[in-house]
């Protein structure tokens, strides 16, 4: 049965990984503003945590309707690494490899929301100017070390929904 956990995380995780893939190359190819926009990132986090958590029903429907919590875990896990692996290895490619001149307009656009954002909030100048200054100290938001340390970032955050998603899912034989 580890074998067809496995199995089943990875085929899922490809999946993830592939409509990842395809969304950031058609968010790029359309419109660079798209990879910034709230909604769209919105879109993403559902579908990241949708499709892990689904890998996990899955396993659990393979085995009878039970699935032990460490096994659940394993499902989540496995799917979102490997569905964040090929995310992260597109933005390397796009940012760094095709297009880095992509990384910094994506840096300004960004930068510019977020002005806008603290502005609608009522924050002061000086917290705008510092923001802003902070914003341009960075060499490049996309780079290798940056994107790879995103992933870990992301593999923590979505590991602890994936933790509270397997204490729901798991059924163990009484």
């Amino acid at each position: 049965m580890e074998k067809s956990i496995k199995e089943i995380a990875a085929n899922y995780g490809l999946y993830l990984g592939i409509a990842l893939a395809v969304v950031t190359a058609a968010c790029y190819s359309i419109d660079i503003e798209l990879i910034a926009n709230t909604y769209v990132g919105i879109g993403l986090l559902i579908l990241v945590l949708g499709v892990s958590v689904y890998a996990s029903i899955a396993v659990k429907k393979v085995q009878n309707g039970f699935i032990s919590f460490k096994n659940a875990f394993t499902a989540f896990f496995i799917t979102l690494l490997i569905g964040l692996l090929i995310s992260s290895l597109v933005y390397i490619v796009i940012f760094n490899f095709v297009d880095p001149e992509a990384a910094n307009t994506l840096k300004e656009i960004i930068m510019e929301k977020q002005i806008n954002m603290m502005k609608d909030y009522g924050a002061d100048s000086k917290a705008i100017a510092i923001v802003a200054e902070e914003f341009e100290k960075q060499d490049n938001m996309y780079s290798i070390e940056n994107i790879l340390q995103s992933l870990v970032f992301q593999l923590i955050g979505y590991s602890i929904v994936g933790l509270i998603s397997s204490l729901i899912i798991k059924k163990t034989e009484e």
